[in-house]
């Protein structure tokens, strides 16, 4: 396909389920990259620094997780009106958007960046860092916090260039970064010395490097989508649309920052530090394989806002059904993962006994109900793929507001530290039926929609 001077009229007309393995499997591998990215760090950091290490790294998920949600506050949101306006080529307006991105990304990722370093001992500590952990999560926070900015530019472009054609080098991008990652962490740590700091220098460097060829990228005036004069201009409109739709995923994670703080403050008061740490290692293994969904739901995003956009109906719903096919067995492979080999997955992290046993026993517990999560992650995709924002947003967070808060503080009353583990697959159970039952409502609305007919039936319209 040609990306230069074509829009990618084939996700309106070819195969389904060839079109979804083209766009979900460099995806798939770009998020696979991107979690094994941040395993790389746990890795390295538990072996080369310590235990202890672990659980401070593991103090930090909830300031990274609220960082990511002004991330894709702005990326994601722009990335499906991009796909909508390619269906709709609507070409000027779609380069508007990739200059909007540039601009939003920047001052939100300055904001954030000034904030977070000012009151950063403050927020650790709140965060459930103690006066073991403080040093480490401080040190790895200040050089990710540093580099927010290129943190956030590079995301954000990233998803413009999978939006608008281009996953492949999306994809070789983002692998790019783990093998600079891979590099240079263990110079870095152990080489020179630099410890638990020399892990986030390393993160930094590498999206740097993929940053500058991404801007390399959009700067070809050759290409259909480019860095041109007056698109650096804030337009309000474009603004409004990219924070409403990215609204979902930017709760999502801001909701992910509050359970992960719970979470860790309800570990560190009912078994210690190391409870943190063990929560770490399940986080990264369990990740690994809801990153993967992650990739099949971006592959799905621009085949479904691409036909959505030119109202080609019964492909969005085909797109839907074998995405949720591809994200159940993704997600039973992890569930059999972590039920029959969890000592074998947590030792990869650390050497350290008591650790690798909290962790065992967490990662069993934490993913019983991980078969249902994939149906739970991709109609919650859907929804905001069809524009319907306010369901996608009770979708997204239903799981971790409405059910996994409460049950981490009622569980751990009456099973101590075992309490924790045990409410998300409650979380999961519930939050799956009420994914399923406001499916059932939109499918019966689909159904009354032909190919070429107006959207405004369903009630909402990107």
């Amino acid at each position: 396909m040609a990306v230069n001077n074509a829009v990618p009229l084939e996700l309106g007309t070819e195969n389904i389920g060839k079109l979804l393995m083209k766009y979900a499997g460099p995806a798939i591998i770009a998020m696979t990259a991107s979690s094994l990215y941040n395993m790389i760090d746990s890795i390295f950091i538990g072996h080369g620094v310590g235990p202890l290490a672990i659980s401070g790294l593991a103090v930090t998920f909830p300031l990274m997780n609220l960082s990511a949600a002004f991330g894709s506050l702005i990326g994601v949101g722009a990335s499906t009106i991009m796909s909508v306006l390619l269906g709709q080529k609507n070409y000027e307006v779609a380069n508007k958007v990739l200059g909007n991105v540039v601009v939003l990304n920047m001052i939100i990722g300055l904001v954030f960046m000034g904030v977070a370093l000012t009151f950063l001992d403050p927020i650790l500590y709140f965060f459930g860092a103690s006066e073991n952990t403080i040093a480490y999560a401080r040190e790895y926070m200040q050089v990710i916090l540093y580099g927010n900015i290129v943190t956030h530019l590079y995301l954000g472009l990233n998803n413009q260039l999978r939006a608008s054609g281009n996953p492949k080098m999306a994809m070789y991008l983002t692998i790019m970064t783990v093998v600079l990652n891979a590099v240079l962490a263990p110079v870095f740590i152990f080489a020179l010395g630099m410890g638990i700091r020399g892990a986030a220098l390393a993160t930094v460097i590498a999206q740097l490097v993929a940053l500058v060829i991404i801007l390399r990228y959009f700067s070809d005036q050759s290409r259909l989508l480019h860095f041109r004069k007056g698109i650096f201009k804030m337009d309000l409109r474009i603004a409004r649309d990219s924070l409403s739709i990215g609204l979902a995923p930017f709760l999502m994670n801001s909701a992910a920052c509050l359970v992960t703080l719970f979470i860790n403050q309800q570990l560190k008061n009912y078994s210690g530090d190391l409870a943190i740490g063990a929560y770490g290692i399940v986080n990264r293994i369990s990740f690994l394989f809801i990153m993967i969904n992650m990739g099949l739901n971006q592959g799905m995003q621009p085949i479904a806002g691409y036909n959505y956009g030119a109202r080609k109906y019964s492909r969005v719903k085909e797109v839907y059904r074998k995405t949720v096919k591809y994200a159940t067995m993704v997600a039973l492979v992890g569930f059999v993962v972590s039920l029959a080999f969890p000592h074998a997955a947590v030792s990869v992290f650390t050497s350290d006994t008591d650790l690798k046993e909290l962790a065992a026993k967490g990662l069993v517990l934490i993913n019983l109900m991980l078969p249902i999560v994939g149906f739970q992650m991709v109609t919650t995709n859907l929804f905001q793929c069809l524009g319907m924002i306010n369901k996608s947003i009770i979708l997204s967070m239903s799981r971790q507001l409405l059910f996994l808060l409460p049950m981490l503080y009622i569980m751990p009353m009456f099973l101590g530290a075992k309490g924790v583990w045990i409410s998300f697959p409650i979380s999961d159970f519930f939050a799956a039926l009420v994914t399923f039952i406001m499916l059932m409502g939109l499918m019966k609305k689909l159904r009354k929609l032909n190919d070429g007919d107006d959207p405004t039936i369903l009630g909402s319209k990107l």
